[in-house]
């Protein structure tokens, strides 16, 4: 798998600073939203989607979404469906987001992206304090540059928080999930790990009441499927030691 620099290298990504400027202004023209195949949703998104449109993030993944497994992950990933042959995203409607107020959170960042150090030969650490947030620019190619701003300004505009123990927790919980996965795709056949995908897709994407706090959800749902896996894991172990 590539590192975090060299797959910034291939992207085109600037390295940026929380205070460090950059020029951008949305004119909504809506170029963003189109030739996108990339918009990625965390559960909280869908939640978020589903809470918008009053349904269950059930009926919002098979209206507006598509899962796939990831190629080097192998983590089921959901993405916001594109339409027609611009690829369009299904939430712009006459050149305007649908779900602005509470849009994925990869938008609301944009042209602003961020990822954690992860650890490679280590336990994922326990506090989000251990980790190390890095942010980068990507051109939006798009807009223009009558405004000047900061990461840690851009951040608050858009009520993305710096110290965001919910970024944290679910990529901690889809790093160690990953790790898992890998190994037991390796022990277990084809159908038994769609088993456990749709398991995973299901109770940390879907498992979820629109009129109850999202967070405490997530955390129980997490604990849940992080639990099963590493039974499963364990329960793989122990029968090839004894066969």
């Amino acid at each position: 798998m590539n590192s975090i620099k060299e797959l910034k290298e291939q992207l085109g990504y600037e390295e940026i600073g929380l205070d460090d400027t950059f020029t951008f202004h949305c004119t909504q023209c809506g170029k963003c939203c189109i030739h996108r195949e990339d918009i990625l949703l965390s559960p909280k998104d869908l939640f978020n989607i589903a809470k918008k449109f009053q349904i269950t993030p059930e009926d919002a993944l098979e209206q507006y979404c598509e899962t796939y497994i990831g190629c080097n992950s192998r983590f089921p990933i959901v993405r916001l469906r594109p339409q027609g042959s611009v690829k369009r995203c299904p939430l712009l409607k006459d050149q305007k987001c649908l779900v602005h107020d509470v849009k994925p959170t990869v938008c609301a960042m944009f042209p602003i992206g961020r990822y954690l150090s992860l650890p490679t030969d280590s336990d994922f650490p326990e506090s989000p304090d251990e980790m190390s947030v890095g942010y980068i620019f990507n051109n939006p190619e798009c807009g223009d540059e009558a405004e000047t701003h900061t990461v840690r300004n851009w951040f608050r505009d858009f009520n993305i928080p710096l110290k965001d123990d919910y970024f944290f927790t679910w990529t901690k919980t889809q790093a160690t999930l990953c790790k898992h996965l890998h190994f037991l795709e390796e022990h277990l056949p084809e159908k038994t790990m769609i088993s456990i995908w749709n398991a995973i897709l299901i109770t940390l994407y879907l498992n979820y009441d629109i009129t109850e706090d999202f967070l405490t959800q997530f955390q129980k749902n997490s604990d849940a499927i992080l639990s099963l896996i590493k039974t499963l894991r364990n329960v793989d172990i122990s029968m090839s030691k004894n066969s």
